[in-house]
């Protein structure tokens, strides 16, 4: 008998940024993702407004809020804390389908987009939060891939099976003899899909009122559950914003586990609602 053993490597590398090339039209993997999560975010949220008896056309429209205040305001905040890349080039600002958003900045200009359009439609904020919540995250899981394409967001050099291939002119300078680096995007990727999944069978068995959620949980799930996971995989990454010692998305992350928890036991502990942008005697959501 003849035993086939089957390597357990499972080592990967980027096949390159371009998606189609033809001619002067290019589309790029990082652009081609972002699109996608947009398409499936509008659709997504648009279903879970109907099961609320939220009006999907809302939802339509707050995307297109979502997508001018969180794209811009992630490329900024990237910018920001990478400026001396920016700084004798700031023609390279924009070229933001070479990559370089931070999705902490998305969701910095998310929320602001979010409470405007609340405050204009008189609609409660923490109801569109969390209806936008699931799709925002499966958004993020999209997202990373383009990471993926880019060769950019690994973590440190290891030999794990499923390490990731990054070539030369990707790596520091401090660790360009290494090959193979922790596939960051991915672990963060498979952590959001699980916080997808966390967050569809919380909305659904609200549903069926075993237990009813009180508005605003799906958001703060969010955070909290979100920044728990990033924060752990920040600590592998070679290319983390800095200010000053700080890594800026452990700090962030920090914050979001605090505001998540203590927005929970506000709801549950103290059986209060969440401050919002309309009174709650405004909160009906608007037909138009």
């Amino acid at each position: 008998m003849t035993i086939v053993t089957l390597p357990l490597a499972l080592s990967f590398a980027s096949p390159g940024q371009l998606l189609v090339e033809i001619g002067p039209l290019t589309i790029r993997w990082y652009g081609f993702l972002i699109a996608t999560a947009v398409l499936i975010g509008v659709t997504l949220s648009q279903f879970l407004a109907k099961r609320r008896n939220v009006n999907p056309d809302l939802m339509g429209d707050l995307i297109l809020w979502l997508v001018v205040g969180a794209i811009p305001m992630a490329r900024l905040y990237y910018v920001l804390f990478q400026w001396e890349n920016y700084a004798d080039n700031p023609g390279q600002i924009v070229a933001i389908w070479r990559g370089g958003i931070a999705i902490h900045g998305a969701i910095i200009g998310g929320a602001i987009a979010t409470l405007i359009f609340a405050r204009l439609k008189r609609i409660p904020f923490w109801q569109l939060a969390d209806l936008v919540a699931p799709s925002l995250i499966l958004g993020q899981a999209i997202g990373r891939w383009g990471n993926f394409f880019n060769s950019e967001a690994f973590g440190r050099p290891t030999d794990l099976p499923w390490k990731l291939y990054i070539p030369p002119e990707s790596r520091p300078f401090q660790y360009v003899g290494e090959q193979y680096f922790h596939p960051t995007f991915l672990y963060e990727s498979l952590w959001n899909l699980a916080l997808f999944a966390l967050l569809l069978f919380l909305f659904f068995r609200d549903l069926q009122g075993k237990p009813r959620l009180k508005v605003g949980t799906l958001f703060l799930v969010y955070m909290a559950v979100y920044s728990c996971g990033r924060f752990w995989i920040e600590g592998l990454r070679l290319d983390s914003l800095m200010f000053g010692p700080l890594r800026m998305a452990q700090f962030v992350s920090l914050t979001g586990i605090v505001l998540g928890i203590a927005g929970l036991v506000w709801l549950y502990g103290f059986k209060r609602p969440l401050p919002d942008v309309v009174s709650r005697s405004n909160g009906e959501p608007s037909s138009s």
